[in-house]
């Protein structure tokens, strides 16, 4: 299956404040996530941005709103977002949702487990998702493989939202994503 512009909303999961600097790479995370949130934009995608405990941890990272302006930001206390029931009925609507964000093994794998269960095609961004250790971003994106959720690099979402080369769009991305040095 292919991610589809028109059936694909971006999930970005806590990358917060507070938690960013403990995990593995935070500045990559956090460039990274930029990049895969511009793509979103280009792309018209519904974005949301889910808070855990933003009271403790902070808000979403001032860079990440404003690489997508247009997303929503929810607030949970449920480790995954499903279970906070926070996600927006029509986002929830969407048959495909691309993941990014923190902690992979926690939030990020939870909330992947429970989208599955609701039978939406999940796609998690590999070089967008981080955890405190290496091993526990190993593990949780093993798991979320293993249960069905498709594993996937941002240049792989870029490629299938693009759909096809030769196009004034397909320029415009090119040069914006694919040119120069990329996080």
């Amino acid at each position: 299956m292919l991610m589809q512009r028109q059936q694909a909303g971006l999930l970005v999961v806590d990358i917060q404040e507070k938690l960013l600097p403990a995990v593995f790479d935070a500045e990559g995370l956090l460039a990274r996530a930029g990049w895969l949130l511009g793509v979103a934009r280009d792309h018209a995608l519904p974005v949301v941005f889910s808070e855990q405990y933003p009271r403790g941890l902070g808000a979403t990272l001032p860079a990440l709103r404003e690489a997508a302006p247009q997303g929503r930001v929810v607030e949970k206390l449920h480790f995954s977002c499903v279970a906070g029931q926070c996600l927006p009925a029509d986002f929830l609507a969407l048959p495909q949702i691309i993941v990014c964000g923190m902690e992979t093994h926690v939030c990020v794998l939870q909330t992947v487990l429970d989208l599955l269960a609701l039978g939406k095609q999940v796609f998690v961004a590999a070089d967008a998702v981080s955890s405190r250790k290496p091993l526990d971003m190993e593990l949780g994106l093993e798991r979320m493989r293993a249960a069905g959720a498709v594993i996937v690099s941002r240049e792989m979402v870029l490629f299938e939202l693009l759909e096809q080369s030769g196009s004034e769009h397909f320029k415009t991305m090119s040069k914006r994503y694919l040119v120069g040095e990329q996080p």
